[in-house]
């Protein structure tokens, strides 16, 4: 299987007052690699971080205003010429020694995650959040996720393209590319990376907000591709507690009541919604797999 080419790489680097990070991250990076394509997608930002860029040999890509992670990447992937498409942060965290991890892997897998150690997350909140995060992907996509929100992956440009749709303009698009990947079929494969402690400024994610909104593109790509579940589990859990309702107070009182007729209404008709939406989800990704080879 050949090989890709160094010619077919694009980097794409998203970045948001990284004046002080990404000019040495760049330089870095054509040392290494002086055959590919960067692309820092200046996202708004005040401190000249753009002009560093592009001093340093990137292709530069601004937005008049701060939209968002994940709308910078999804500029990325559109100007992007290159077969294959790395993402990297622009805090200078991701080493550029890892890149050929990443694309020996190609063409043999569709995407390569870099997974971070356990040790390497800024706080123990965020760290026990991302494990948890990692569970609910593996039971979604039955396999194993290692570091479902790891900014640093390379993955084939037409499948990134095939996703373009489905990407926010936060920072949970890696959340998104990999369930969408695998849910889709794709093969994807985690590697191990070193992380490096941010040097200068602090990371703009906030672990509330970004928390929740993390957990529902989850929920809302697990509905998207496979409804059942989290229809299935939720009819499980109303019936058994309508059963156990049921049970309290056939022994305590001797009657069945309202409010245990309710729960098992409820499960049957959260159960069949699920079926329903398990089929149109069904045909929706028949046919747009279909409309990719007309």
């Amino acid at each position: 299987m050949e090989k890709t080419r160094e010619s077919d790489i694009s980097v794409i680097i998203p970045a948001h007052n990284e004046a002080h990070n990404v000019g040495q991250l760049i330089t870095h990076i054509l040392a290494l690699h002086p055959d590919f394509e960067i692309i820092v997608i200046d996202d708004g930002s005040t401190d000249g971080t753009g002009d560093v860029a592009r001093e340093a040999g990137a292709i530069v890509y601004r937005h008049p205003y701060n939209i968002g992670n994940g709308a910078a990447i999804k500029s990325g992937i559109r100007i992007a010429s290159g077969q294959v498409l790395v993402f990297m942060d622009a805090d200078g965290q991701h080493d550029p020694a890892d890149l050929d991890q990443l694309i020996e892997n190609f063409p043999e897998f569709d995407m390569v995650v870099g997974a971070r150690p356990g040790g390497a997350q800024e706080s123990n909140i965020r760290a026990l959040g991302n494990r948890i995060y990692n569970k609910l992907a593996s039971y979604v996509t039955n396999f194993q996720v290692h570091d479902l929100t790891s900014g640093f992956r390379a993955i084939k440009s037409d499948l990134a393209r095939n996703l373009l749709y489905l990407l926010p303009n936060t920072y949970s698009y890696p959340t998104t590319l990999t369930l969408g990947m695998l849910r889709s079929g794709k093969s994807v494969k985690y590697i191990s990376i070193n992380v490096k402690p941010r040097k200068v400024g602090k990371s703009d994610i906030n672990v509330i907000k970004d928390g929740v909104r993390f957990f529902m593109i989850i929920v809302r790509i697990c509905t998207f591709y496979s409804p059942l579940k989290v229809f299935l589990p939720t009819s499980v859990c109303l019936f058994l507690i309508g059963l156990a309702y049921y049970a309290y107070t056939f022994f305590t009182s001797g009657r069945f009541t309202n409010m245990s007729a309710l729960l098992f209404t409820t499960s049957i008709l959260i159960f069949m919604l699920g079926l329903i939406s398990e089929q149109i989800s069904q045909m929706r990704f028949e046919k747009s797999e279909g409309d990719r080879f007309v």
